[in-house]
């Protein structure tokens, strides 16, 4: 895990800063786990412009990612650390015992050639995937599911990760990287340890055409905008825009948004930190 500061042989170079790749060990993707991945620009199926902002950008493949961990009691070896341009984690390629290839999300400290494996018979070692019900309290943990037999969906992103607080009855109390605490079921899985690339928060891509190959167009300051377009747009002159809102007219800064009667409000004990 490092960074590297690039030489200012550019004007976007100057503040580039990249991603070592230390971790990285192929560079070529298992082709038998690649699909298409069609992409939309943000439109619609009528063609409609239904998100901002998307459009353009690099080629890409999707890596088919095994979030259910569902082959239990069956070793896996790590063959291969890669690049998926896709998320920003790394994703670690195994190969079970009987041949079978999966890809999953690495997690922090995943070495080539290491033997995983999920299900009640799992050590709470990282990498390998446990029941709630199975891992020690304390333990610093990813990949969580919300529902059983779901997939992973709390955890995912780059140098993320969840704790372990308590347990009662059918349900574990997970302290979320937002800083929530939440009541999950004991009868969902999570993975062992932090997720890989960690560093990724301080990568500075240095110039607007790197955004373009990501396939992020560029974004229109509301306050440039027209009161047609934007209610902090118009004005005389150069305009404040007064109190920040979105372009229905929510303000942003910690307005609550949430439902009151929210079906999850009782499984969550303690909301995030502003």
């Amino acid at each position: 895990m490092s960074v590297r500061k690039l030489k200012p042989i550019t004007p976007a170079q100057r503040f580039r800063i990249v991603n070592g790749f230390d971790d990285i060990t192929n560079s070529k993707p298992e082709k038998s786990l690649l699909e298409p991945k069609k992409r939309t620009g943000g439109r619609n199926n009528k063609g409609k412009m239904t998100s901002r902002h998307i459009g353009g950008g690099h080629k890409k493949r999707y890596r088919v990612i095994d979030f259910k961990r569902d082959k239990f009691d069956v070793p896996a070896e790590v063959k291969s650390i890669e690049y998926d341009p896709n998320r920003t984690a790394f994703i670690a390629l195994l190969e079970y015992k009987d041949g079978e290839k999966r890809y999953i999300i690495a997690p922090n400290g995943l070495k080539i050639g290491q033997i995983l494996m999920s299900g009640p018979k799992a050590t709470p070692e990282i990498g390998n995937a446990l029941f709630l019900s199975d891992i020690p309290l304390g333990t610093v943990i990813s990949n969580i599911e919300m529902s059983p037999n779901k997939g992973a969906a709390i955890a995912r992103s780059a140098g993320s990760f969840a704790q372990l607080m308590a347990r009662e009855g059918k349900f574990a109390t997970i302290k979320l990287p937002s800083g929530e605490t939440r009541l999950i079921l004991v009868s969902c899985m999570a993975v062992i340890g932090v997720v890989s690339n960690s560093d990724h928060q301080l990568l500075v891509s240095g110039k607007a055409g790197r955004s373009r190959w990501l396939g992020r167009r560029p974004r229109t300051r509301p306050v440039a905008m027209n009161p047609v377009d934007h209610p902090m747009g118009g004005g005389e002159g150069r305009a404040s825009g007064g109190h920040p809102r979105s372009r229905n007219g929510i303000p942003a800064k910690g307005y609550r948004t949430r439902s009151k009667t929210k079906f999850s409000n009782k499984f969550i004990i303690e909301r995030r930190k502003k």
